[in-house]
């Protein structure tokens, strides 16, 4: 299939990219940075099965994705994973970003057959930074918006996060005093890889053919973590 993946040059997205390539794929990747270097050894490479596109373009701007997709171009499968932690811009790029490429490439798509975007556990617990989470918040809504309007021929869900080992986080997973705070909010003792959360994205999109308006929250029990407390 056609997939469109936003945010493709790091983290889960590049994740996401070669997970999809792995399987077979016709891979669109769409950034505001330039391609990344291993993703592009790797569709190189004998592992790989599918083919892989870069384009670039800035998911806050219209006129930018238009410009920097292919005249014509719509995907079976969209991706959303373009993001950001940086404050004032997180709502931009987070939320409006992905309302944006959904808009113009998977709403009025008759060949659309299923949209992922990628929300956060600060979505369910608003435990973060507040533009952050308010930006992940509306992905949540969002997502039900869009598997409402683009049912029965498609579907759409979010996949949200806790904890993931990836470079942006990388301020806290070097710091052994707050890693072992968060180690005691999280029963299983460790975050996810990308490619664990790759492996979702790409069971809830393509393996999966009935849910949809769904917000899975996969953070290792972080967010559901309680202790009952009674006398002995």
């Amino acid at each position: 299939m056609k997939v469109l993946i936003t945010g493709a040059s790091g983290g889960i997205g590049r994740a996401a990219a070669e997970y999809f390539l792995k399987k077979g794929h016709e891979v669109h990747g769409l950034d505001i940075r330039e391609a990344d270097e291993y993703l592009l050894k790797f569709s190189e490479s004998a592992e790989c099965c599918g083919a892989y596109y870069h384009h670039i373009a800035d998911v806050t701007d219209k006129d930018s994705i238009r410009s920097g997709l292919p005249e014509g171009f719509l995907p079976e499968v969209l991706i959303n994973c373009a993001g950001i932690q940086e404050g004032e811009r997180d709502i931009d790029v987070n939320l409006k970003g992905m309302i944006n490429v959904t808009e113009m490439l998977a709403v009025s798509n008759e060949e659309i057959k299923s949209v992922v975007n990628i929300g956060s556990a600060s979505g369910h617990t608003g435990s973060e930074f507040p533009e952050y989470a308010a930006s992940k918040g509306g992905v949540i809504a969002y997502t039900k918006n869009v598997a409402l309007r683009i049912a029965p021929r498609a579907i759409c869900n979010s996949i949200d996060p806790g904890g993931v080992t990836t470079e942006l986080n990388r301020v806290v997973m070097d710091d052994p005093v707050l890693w072992n705070r968060i180690m005691e909010l999280t029963p299983l003792k460790r975050w996810a890889s990308a490619e664990e959360i790759a492996e979702w994205i790409y069971f809830v999109g393509v393996t999966n053919r009935f849910m949809t308006g769904q917000n899975l929250l996969i953070d290792g029990g972080e967010a559901g973590r309680a202790e009952f407390v009674w006398p002995e």
